[in-house]
């Protein structure tokens, strides 16, 4: 008689989903450039990071915020304005990327890289 083979149950991780978000295209530079400005508009955002379309980036402040890694505000006086901040998850995840983002600049030979802000 053949030993039972044990059957392994699909746990999901949360680990996974974290990362099959943030690691889109575009996540981890928006989430930079709202920390490098600690809160920033929506226009704003798009004239910084070069290349970004419209609708991505909506999309992507969309899934950061489902994400809790950013927080929409509107202002209370008029003219209305929204603008994005880091939540306390945002802004750790920002810290764990700087290196990265600093490994980045450095190993392709863009030490002033912009997208660093102060940090870099």
């Amino acid at each position: 008689m053949m030993p039972k083979r044990k059957t392994r149950k699909n746990v999901s991780c949360p680990l996974q989903g974290i990362i099959a978000n943030v690691t889109k295209k575009w996540s981890l530079l928006v989430l930079n450039e709202i920390g490098i400005h600690e809160k920033a508009n929506y226009n704003k955002i798009l004239r910084e990071l070069e290349g970004i379309s419209p609708k991505s980036l909506a999309d992507t402040l969309k899934e950061l915020q489902r994400m809790g890694l950013i927080e929409r505000n509107i202002s209370e006086k008029a003219p209305l304005r929204v603008h994005y901040s880091l939540t306390q998850s945002g802004k750790s995840l920002r810290n764990a990327i700087i290196p990265l983002l600093q490994w980045a600049a450095q190993t392709t030979h863009h030490s002033n890289c912009p997208i660093l802000g102060t940090d870099g």
